[in-house]
């Protein structure tokens, strides 16, 4: 009995000297939160998507806090709202949001662009391109099998009729879809530029018109066409330079293979 009430004692004093204990640690390993950093992480809204750069909302608020010259503007989710709120808290100007928009440079519909096979394996892109490239006949289309889709939190991208389409009100500009694709048919871009190339294929001309009814052949003529210089056949495909482009859409009219999109009348 008196074992026990011995070893009663004993765990009794060794809890209350390690509550001790922990209580001075606690008190002179105290870190002091920043008050400015918890305002300033109060308004963003806490997606942690990456989309400013930043590993996550708290990072993006310790370096706001940390350092002025930090712009207030990166926060895709927030917007222009956010960005004023962060910048009142700074003391600074918000700057001008330019938001951004997922596009897929594809249009690779079931109706555009046939099969090799039917791919009954793995239902992810990265997958099936370790397949031959995928199952589509377009080794440089949209696989189709969703590994945007699933990574976006934000139900902004969805594959329909066999290629990725963003549903660009939805679109934050995370960026997640962007690293997702194994085809790298997605970039972000200004919710301005309304004029798109919807083509990734860089073979020659008559290899590319025979994979895709729809695909870029190099043939200049957006390029003949363009009265700001905006838009050069590279590689054997079109690119638009968006600091030139004037939204015009010409070149979207004149192309033959109709591989441009102008967001004004589409």
């Amino acid at each position: 009995m008196n074992l026990i009430i011995t070893a009663i004692i004993v765990v009794l004093v060794a809890g209350l000297l390690l509550g001790i204990l922990l209580s001075f640690a606690s008190k002179i390993f105290f870190v002091k939160e920043d008050r400015l950093f918890i305002d300033l992480r109060a308004e963003l809204p806490g997606a942690n998507c990456g989309g400013c750069g930043y590993a996550g909302c708290d990072d993006y608020a310790h370096a706001l806090a940390d350092d002025r010259t930090v712009p207030c503007n990166k926060c895709s989710v927030g917007g222009p709202e956010v960005a004023a709120k962060l910048a009142g808290l700074l003391g600074s100007e918000a700057g001008e949001t330019d938001r951004k928009v997922s596009v897929v440079a594809c249009d690779g519909k079931t109706e555009n662009v046939g099969k090799l096979y039917e791919y009954e394996g793995i239902q992810s892109c990265k997958a099936a391109k370790t397949l031959y490239g995928g199952n589509a006949v377009c080794p440089y289309g949209c696989i189709g099998l969703g590994d945007c889709e699933s990574v976006c939190d934000f139900d902004a991208i969805h594959v329909t009729d066999g290629v990725a389409v963003v549903d660009r009100d939805k679109c934050t500009a995370c960026g997640k879809c962007v690293s997702a694709c194994p085809n790298h048919l997605i970039s972000l871009t200004s919710e301005k530029s309304l004029v798109n190339v919807l083509c990734s294929n860089k073979a020659f001309g008559k290899d590319a018109m025979s994979v895709c009814k729809v695909s870029c052949i190099g043939c200049g003529m957006c390029e003949k066409t363009c009265k700001f210089d905006a838009i050069h056949v590279v590689d054997n495909i079109a690119v638009i330079d968006y600091e030139k482009c004037k939204n015009c859409g010409a070149c979207a009219l004149k192309c033959p293979r109709k591989c441009i999109i102008n967001r004004r009348v589409n």
